[in-house]
């Protein structure tokens, strides 16, 4: 017997490694030495990426073209594998498998030939462009089954624009570049599939989701939800005041709004249901609590580490700048979850079933100490990339502490699937992306395109800003935010900047809108998810979602126009700005809700809403001068009186559950 057939018998019968099998890979229609071997090649592909990344983030071992084009290689192939094992056919799985064999080469080519290249000033050779095509029908594969069919359309008319652009007359046109052109452009340089986008995943994304993947195993997932049920878990409306924050939390380490709603809404939906919360409010608070965790700092889901990359703006500044939009939207949510359970007077969860903070904190809190330790490198200037390594390398010892939470070695091989399963949505769009970028630079047409958006705006910011929010929905459905924000900052962002807005606003702007769609009809994927653990009606839970998660709809507008919320301007005006914004937002949940304390009539509703338009409006640049003072010293006094008198009314009614 062959020592390799051995090998596989071996392992096909070997009880533990079938258990590790089982975690990501469960019973299919493979058959047995298919599924070890499948098993074994997805394990390799994914380890070697996560290693590959977390020893170049540390010792900086590899050159740009290099590290992104191992890391493309491997985590292509890992993902190709992975969808092979969905194929009932055998047929269709080998297609699979061979496709993942051929994206293992492009990384370890361009590695044996990089000296060559760089001599030959990476003039494509037949070999190379050979393996071009393959690459990007790799990458097309890969975005068609991680993506759908948005990013195939756009990168293939990309690409026929490139080859054939010299027929289009006028100045969309232009003299026309034949494939070896291509090829050196998109392949052999660092202007294309492994342009800026494939350098940030490959230097930060799938580091800080591994980073992730391993806190979350080691057990910081339940922790986050039973501080946030110590701290409001008595409060009426409770549950859903445990959702927000935990779900918050959760989603900011995890990456991903529809992997918060199914963890920690299996625990948190149920006990909304249990207290009185209707099956749809209670998926919708999941859902976009889970979304608040795409902007909060300090990960933000990945997306600021694209973000600084994209605007070359500090990725501390970006982080910083994103704190006061992130909690107003959390603070909208709690609002509005509050009055929500006030107004169906909902029941509070009994105290003996509520854990006391200390109790937990001194039982569990040790497990906080690598995200305290994030922080504390990033405030110090290490490298996000260099923090990350170090506070893995932390959970891993952290972990050993207790045997429940304890990684052993094929747990870290679990999670390194697991977490490249997880991102090659991402890894998929950066591909994309890159080849995007390389074709409009080559060929001017980012240019045209700002213009184009520009002239159907005119000369008004708030049409071209409106223009942006319907192209940022659109492009942004189905998408994970990374991916929306990649999109939306290749093809929309220069417009916005442009017109004269401030870089970092107009990027806040698209990566707000871009992650609505998360929640918004008709691929509202989070609050899909919400509404299949709750067993309520997906739609009317993902109106359910808008509503408490006004903030996301109108806190861009917000920010544009008072950029003091991103932290522009003097600290005076950033105070007055910041204070007014909190107002406004309490005002307006409260009018969504129509409830605080009794029952608010329409006069009183419509009331609120005109006092935070005035606590926000856009009344000049300077938020200090007499009209803008004026106008929010209107709107707070509005806003106060109505608050005031419905507060001391004797009114007790309370609305039906059913309303």
């Amino acid at each position: 017997m062959h020592p390799s057939t051995f090998l596989v018998r071996q392992l096909r019968d070997h009880t533990v490694f079938n258990s590790y099998i089982s975690r990501f890979l469960p019973e299919t229609n493979l058959y047995p030495y298919e599924r070890v071997l499948v098993g074994l090649a997805i394990t390799l592909t994914a380890v070697a990426g996560a290693l590959l990344v977390i020893h170049s983030a540390y010792f900086s071992s590899f050159t740009a073209l290099l590290l992104r084009s191992l890391f493309f290689s491997l985590l292509a192939g890992c993902g190709l594998f992975l969808l092979a094992v969905k194929q009932r056919y055998f047929a269709v799985r080998i297609i699979f498998y061979v496709l993942a064999l051929l994206a293992l080469i492009p990384g370890p080519y361009l590695y044996q030939n990089y000296i060559s290249i760089i001599r030959m000033g990476a003039i494509a050779r037949e070999t190379d462009v050979q393996l071009f095509v393959v690459t990007i029908f790799v990458a097309l594969v890969l975005a068609r089954y991680y993506l759908g069919w948005t990013m195939v359309g756009l990168a293939l008319v990309a690409l026929s624009y490139a080859l054939f652009g010299y027929l289009i007359p006028g100045d969309y046109g232009h003299a026309g570049y034949g494939l070896d052109r291509l090829t050196s452009n998109l392949f052999l340089r660092t202007e294309g599939l492994f342009s800026m986008p494939m350098g940030v995943a490959s230097e930060y994304i799938l580091l800080f989701s591994l980073l992730g993947g391993l806190l979350l195993r080691s057990g910081l997932g339940k922790v986050f939800v039973d501080i946030a049920h110590a701290l409001t878990g008595t409060v009426q409306g409770g549950p859903g005041l445990t959702a927000v924050i935990s779900s918050t939390m959760f989603s900011s380490i995890n990456g991903s709004a529809v992997a918060g709603v199914v963890t920690t809404g299996t625990f948190t939906i149920p006990l909304m249901k249990r207290t009185g919360y209707r099956p749809k409010v209670a998926a919708a608070i999941e859902a976009a609590a889970s979304s608040a965790g795409q902007i909060m700092p300090p990960v933000m889901g990945a997306a600021a580490f694209l973000m600084a990359e994209m605007t070359q703006i500090p990725y501390a500044t970006i982080a910083a700048a994103a704190a006061i939009p992130a909690f107003l939207y959390v603070f909208a949510l709690l609002v509005s979850v509050r009055l929500e359970a006030g107004k169906f007077n909902l029941e509070r969860s009994n105290p003996a079933d509520v854990p006391s903070i200390w109790v937990v904190l001194s039982k569990q809190g040790y497990m906080l100490l690598p995200l305290v330790a994030l922080v504390s490198f990033l405030i110090y200037g290490f490298t996000p990339a260099k923090a990350a390594v170090l506070c893995i390398l932390a959970t891993l010892v952290l972990s050993l502490w207790k045997k429940e939470t304890r990684i052993s070695l094929l747990d870290f091989m679990e999670v390194c699937v697991i977490t490249v399963r997880n991102v090659m949505p991402i890894v998929a769009a950066v591909a994309i992306a890159g080849v995007l970028i390389g074709v409009l630079t080559l060929t001017g047409l980012a240019l045209q395109i700002s213009s184009m958006i520009l002239s159907i705006g005119g000369e008004s910011m708030l049409a071209v800003l409106l223009l942006t929010m319907v192209a940022s929905f659109i492009l942004g459905m189905g998408m994970p935010t990374s991916a929306a924000y990649l999109l939306l900052a290749i093809l929309v962002a220069p417009a916005l900047e442009r017109f004269g807005l401030p870089i970092l606003a107009g990027h806040m702007f698209i990566f707000y809108y871009g992650l609505l769609s998360a929640i918004t009809p008709p691929v509202a994927v989070a609050a899909y998810a919400g509404a299949s653990i709750a067993g309520s009606e997906p739609n009317e839970t993902a109106f359910e979602a808008i509503r408490l998660g006004f903030v996301s709809v109108i806190a861009p507008f917000m920010f544009v126009y008072a950029p003091e919320l991103l932290l522009i301007g003097s600290p005076v005006q950033i105070v007055i700005a910041t204070c007014g914004a909190f107002a406004a937002v309490f005002a307006l949940g409260t009018a969504f809700t129509g409830w605080i304390g009794r029952p608010l009539d329409f006069v009183e509703r419509v009331a609120l809403v005109l006092g935070a338009i005035a606590l926000i409006g856009p009344f000049g640049a300077l938020q200090t001068d007499l009209l803008s003072l004026g106008a929010k010293a209107i709107g707070l006094a509005l806003v106060t009186f109505i608050i005031w008198k419905a507060v001391h009314s004797n009114d007790t009614r309370l609305p039906s559950v059913s309303s």
